[in-house]
């Protein structure tokens, strides 16, 4: 088997996590985050839908990270984002940052709404 280093270009992926914190790019920050390939920053969770429709033209899909357990974001959020064109995938923490990695690293459009673990 043959293993390729995996580059992500100007874009930080999501290096590890734990109780309260993200660590991306070699940085811990603590609380919420909205993390896309041009920069982070904190992220007021499911009542802050502003700065994920910001995000609309930009991205294609944002991952939602719902904590340690895998919950429906409000169907209000949820129906603003899709109506602005934005497609959402709701996951665990843990699953977000990963899903969000591998595409990051193939180029795509992503971004990550993460509630900590």
């Amino acid at each position: 088997m043959q293993l390729n280093e995996v580059t992500f270009s100007e874009a930080q992926p999501v290096d590890g996590y734990g109780p309260g914190f993200f660590r991306v790019g070699g940085d811990v920050h603590e609380g919420a985050l909205l993390i896309t390939a041009t920069g982070l920053s904190p992220w007021g969770g499911y009542d802050d839908a502003a700065s994920l429709l910001a995000l609309a033209g930009k991205v294609d899909v944002i991952f939602v990270g719902t904590g340690s357990e895998i919950t429906h974001i409000p169907k209000e959020l949820r129906n603003k984002l899709e109506e602005a064109g934005l497609g959402v995938e709701v996951m665990n923490s843990p699953a977000a940052c990963r899903t969000y990695n591998v595409l990051l690293s193939e180029g795509r459009r992503v971004a990550l709404a993460v509630l900590p673990v």
